[in-house]
């Protein structure tokens, strides 16, 4: 399987066990803490480098078709928001089925009503490194200590082996978490009415062909009312998360402004530890940088875009992410116009770091900031962010003694 950029998401339930609260709106857009439950899904997906998505509707489908146009504004990065209605009621599986033309050859599939709060990039490159076996799905196991309302998920190495039904109140065991990743080969196992997990993922896991991987993140379900206003308060406690904000041209071998269109792997060393330990702790982590090089047209913009896209796959297949980049291409000697800009009393770095602030409501207070030059951490401190010089060395051992200052190092 490759690195997904696609997602599906299953929002065409009914949402019958909300009572009222889903009488005229579906499930996944019911507001939880000021947006709707499916907009902090899209923004979580953003994180992870998902720019597609494909919303699989059914119940009450104008009204996702109507959220599709107002999302760009709940969004803190661009990203293609498309529709597929079932015709009739179809099943999970049958939803899947009849959005086939617009799915990719490989594809995160989610729930919309629940969410795992994890470093997704492990998840994707775990089921990256099963390609050569054959495997057409991976899914996402939440380990439990009552499986009760969910069923028992049985794995024999990283192999699905079984789907076991709810067990008596207080089994501890593993979830299926609501999250997979699909080969579309997958979908020749689905019809035009099927349910993913009654009829297809036993099939899969009876053939050898579903994978799953582990993990304890934070889950919620807001398919029952006390779950649901759990998380209201919840969720954006959660989500709302300090950052990382590490500055691009000290996280390098060498400087990569003139590299022109071709990406090396020149990152620091211990700067995919660093970044996947701000993952695994669950902090953004930003990546920001003055690029000299577009300014003076040694680099285009799409020649630094292509580059990060690079630097991006190169991360998520070690099993971490950037959340978000920054580039100000300002110069002294800029030859475009529009990078001869100026901020008086504030420097482009600040700009960057606030503007990372706003859009993704970044929490202050346990955010910091890696620079290599003392201009930066002023930039850092501008933005009320703590910054922090490094001169060199590894970087992830740096950065631990940063993130766990009182950490006792035996």
């Amino acid at each position: 399987m490759k690195l997904p950029r696609q997602c599906a998401i299953l929002v065409g339930g009914l949402g019958s066990r909300l009572g009222q609260l889903t009488t005229d709106i579906p499930k996944p857009l019911l507001d939880c803490g000021g947006r709707p439950f499916l907009a902090w899904i899209l923004r979580e997906l953003s994180r992870f480098g998902i720019e597609e998505t494909v919303l699989l509707a059914g119940y009450k489908s104008e009204r996702i078709e109507r959220f599709c146009r107002d999302i760009p504004s709940l969004l803190p990065k661009p990203m293609s928001v498309k529709v597929s209605v079932e015709p009739e009621p179809a099943g999970t599986g049958g939803a899947v089925w009849y959005a086939r033309d617009l799915l990719a050859d490989t594809f995160l599939l989610v729930n919309g009503d629940s969410w795992i709060d994890t470093n997704l990039a492990r998840f994707f490159a775990a089921a990256a490194a099963t390609a050569a076996s054959g495997t057409l799905g991976y899914v996402l196991l939440r380990s439990m200590e009552d499986c009760s309302r969910y069923g028992v998920v049985e794995r024999r190495g990283r192999h699905v082996i079984a789907f076991h039904p709810r067990p008596p109140a207080n089994t501890s065991g593993m979830i299926n978490g609501g999250m997979y990743i699909f080969d579309r080969d997958a979908i020749g196992f689905m019809t035009p009415s099927c349910s993913l997990e009654t009829d297809v993922l036993p099939v899969l896991a009876a053939k050898g062909l579903l994978c799953g991987e582990v993990t304890s993140g934070y889950f919620i379900d807001i398919g029952v009312p006390a779950d649901y206003m759990r998380g209201q308060l919840e969720l954006p406690k959660r989500l709302r998360r300090p950052a990382v904000f590490l500055d691009g041209d000290e996280i390098m071998k060498d400087n990569y402004d003139w590299l022109g269109s071709r990406y090396r792997n020149l990152l620091t060393d211990g700067t995919k530890e660093a970044i996947q330990l701000v993952n695994d702790i669950g902090l953004h982590a930003f990546l920001i940088g003055n690029k000299a090089s577009v300014a003076q047209e040694s680099c285009t913009e799409l020649n630094l875009r292509d580059i990060h896209h690079l630097m991006a796959d190169d991360l998520l297949a070690y099993g971490c992410t950037i959340d978000n980049i920054r580039n100000f291409s300002s110069y002294s000697h800029a030859m475009i116009d529009k990078h001869k800009q100026e901020f008086p009393g504030w420097s482009p770095r600040a700009r960057m770091i606030v503007d990372l602030v706003e859009v993704w409501n970044v929490v202050l207070r346990g955010s910091l900031l890696v620079g290599g030059k003392e201009s930066d951490l002023r930039a850092g401190h501008a933005a009320n962010i703590p910054g922090h010089l490094f001169s060199g060395g590894n970087l992830s051992d740096f950065l631990q003694t940063r993130l766990f200052p009182h950490r006792d190092a035996n």
